[in-house]
C-alpha cells in the first residue's frame, strides 16, 4: 500500500510542476501610436491612453517622430531636452505612466514662446515591452527606436494606432 501512495504522490508532483506557467512569457512587445497630440497651454500635458491595459511589470519607452532622413523617420527617446545657446534649459519633454496610460508632458521657461512646431500635431509612440524580454535583451540602445523594434520582434505592421 505505500509503494501505490508513494507512486501517486511522485505521479502529483509531477503534474503540478508542468502546469506552471510565467505571464510574462505569454506577452509580446507592443507600440501604440497617437497622432495629432497637441500640448495646450494650460499645462503642456497629455494623457495617451492604452487600447488595453499592460502589465505592472512592463517597461515603457515614449518616442517623438522629430523629423525624417532619407525617407526613415527619426523617432527620439522621452525625456528629450533643448537647450538655449548659453547651456541653460529651454524645455524638455518628460512622461510617466499606469497600467493604463502615459502622461507626456513639457516642461522649461516660456512655454507660450516655443515653436508650435514642438507643441502642435506631434507623433508620440508609447512601446511596452514585458520585464521578461527587457531581461533577456538587456544590451538594447533604448535611444534607437530602430534598435528596440529589431531587438523585441516588433511588427511596424501591428502597430495600434489610437485616437
Amino acid at each position: 500500500m505505500k509503494k501505490i501512495t508513494l507512486i501517486l504522490a511522485f505521479i502529483g508532483m509531477i503534474t503540478l510542476q508542468g502546469c506552471s506557467t510565467n505571464e510574462d512569457n505569454d506577452t509580446i512587445s507592443e507600440v501604440f501610436e497617437y497622432t495629432n497630440v497637441n500640448f495646450l497651454p494650460n499645462d503642456y500635458t497629455v494623457t495617451l491612453v492604452f487600447p488595453h491595459s499592460i502589465y505592472t511589470s512592463d517597461m515603457v519607452l515614449v518616442y517623438r517622430l522629430t523629423g525624417s532622413y532619407q525617407g526613415n523617420d527619426i523617432w527620439k527617446l522621452l525625456p528629450e531636452t533643448y537647450y538655449f545657446d548659453d547651456g541653460t534649459l529651454d524645455m524638455r519633454y518628460d512622461f510617466n505612466f499606469t497600467i493604463n496610460d502615459a502622461e507626456v508632458k513639457i516642461e522649461g521657461y516660456d512655454l507660450a514662446g516655443v515653436s508650435t512646431a514642438y507643441t502642435q500635431n506631434q507623433i508620440l509612440r508609447v512601446v511596452a515591452i514585458p520585464a521578461y524580454e527587457v531581461n533577456k535583451n538587456s544590451k538594447v540602445d533604448f535611444k534607437d527606436y530602430n534598435a528596440v523594434v529589431k531587438a523585441y520582434h516588433i511588427n511596424e505592421n501591428k502597430i495600434i494606432k489610437v485616437q
